[in-house]
């Protein structure tokens, strides 16, 4: 146990001289921390660092979101991807207002009541704003551990993380550590020093002298994760249609990938000229000019699209249902088009040559 707390205390003295000033880490509240971890997931440090920024200046507390429409939110999280965190953001602000008189509950088990909150978001937000002992364990924090001690555990197995958060429970009630301190440190380790891709930086790391890996130069072998089955690749055509004065969104469907939000239209499979300018028609649209514009890809979890696309311009007239007729700058200012169409937004408002 004495090993294990000469590793705690090297690693928070490393931290305090070495932490990246973040915004976030300015003021942690608990409103704070919990919108930051949640824009964290799976997203980089800097790109999180406007949207955060943003996203305080116009909603700087749980009432402020609880009482958000869903189109501002959306909108100030556009480009940030996988919208269902914001939507459980919006949820969860709504469930504290009612539940818990408007503060975030500081417990782990009623933080973990809050929709879109898990075991490592509930940690983080425990030990970092309540300074609880509370483990936060997430995929930089298996890393540096299992390095550290040299061990093969696969860390896609529930059983892992479990033992590595009674591992780090026992860690955060040793004497003189803080444990929002220590969760943060072992983050950062994982995000500056024992990094994810390539070699890890050992000669910079507090922990060199006892980590195994380092020591019998295996960390190349670790850590150990069953492989994911391949990514499914679908194929789309998507239509930047417009006329003069405005341009056609679709609104998908409640449920699913994209839940709620607005696309541009688009089809099945890769379409020829002509079979893009009947499939406008079929959206009870009458094209007047189209021409190909940029091809792209997007890669979700599971999913990887591949599309190309075609810019219309389209006579007035009534479009089909399923379809909404917005103004350009309207559409530019309020509406939030999934990350996974950036590359056709830019043609928004764009004349299609004759």
């Amino acid at each position: 146990m004495e090993a294990h707390r000469s590793n705690a205390i090297a690693l928070c003295e490393w931290f305090r001289a070495n932490a990246r000033e973040l915004p976030w880490r300015e003021l942690p509240s608990p409103y704070h921390v919990w919108i930051s971890e949640i824009m964290l997931q799976q997203t980089r440090v800097e790109a999180v660092k406007p949207y955060y920024m943003r996203f305080m200046e116009r909603l700087p507390d749980v009432q402020a979101l609880a009482n958000c429409p869903e189109s501002v939110y959306l909108k100030l999280w556009e480009g940030l991807g996988y919208y269902s965190r914001v939507r459980n953001l919006h949820a969860a602000a709504e469930q504290i207002m009612e539940q818990f008189d408007g503060r975030l509950p500081a417990s782990k088990e009623e933080l973990l009541q809050l929709k879109g909150i898990g075991s490592y978001t509930a940690g983080a937000i425990a030990s970092i704003a309540f300074g609880l002992p509370e483990p936060a364990v997430d995929g930089n924090v298996l890393r540096v551990l299992m390095r550290l001690m040299d061990c093969k555990w696969d860390i896609a197995a529930a059983s892992t993380k479990k033992q590595v958060e009674t591992l780090l429970a026992d860690w955060l009630t040793l004497d003189g550590i803080r444990p929002g301190e220590l969760n943060q440190a072992l983050m950062e380790l994982g995000a500056l020093v024992c990094v994810p891709n390539g070699a890890p930086h050992c000669a910079d790391c507090p922990w060199q002298a006892s980590c195994r890996s380092c020591q019998n130069q295996t960390w190349d072998q670790i850590p150990v994760k069953t492989p994911k089955r391949p990514r499914r690749i679908e194929e789309k055509t998507v239509f930047v249609i417009q006329n003069q004065d405005g341009v056609f969104f679709h609104k998908r469907a409640s449920k699913g990938l994209l839940a709620g939000l607005y696309e541009f239209p688009n089809v099945e499979g890769f379409c020829t000229q002509e079979e893009a300018l009947e499939a406008v028609k079929s959206f009870g649209l009458r094209p007047i000019r189209i021409r190909p514009i940029t091809d792209a890809k997007h890669i979700f979890t599971h999913i990887e699209w591949h599309m190309k696309g075609y810019a219309v311009m389209v006579e007035l007239g009534e479009a089909g249902t399923d379809l909404l007729y917005v103004d350009v700058e309207q559409a530019q200012r309020e509406f939030s088009i999934p990350s996974a169409f950036r590359a056709y937004k830019q043609y928004i408002g764009v004349e299609v040559e004759k």
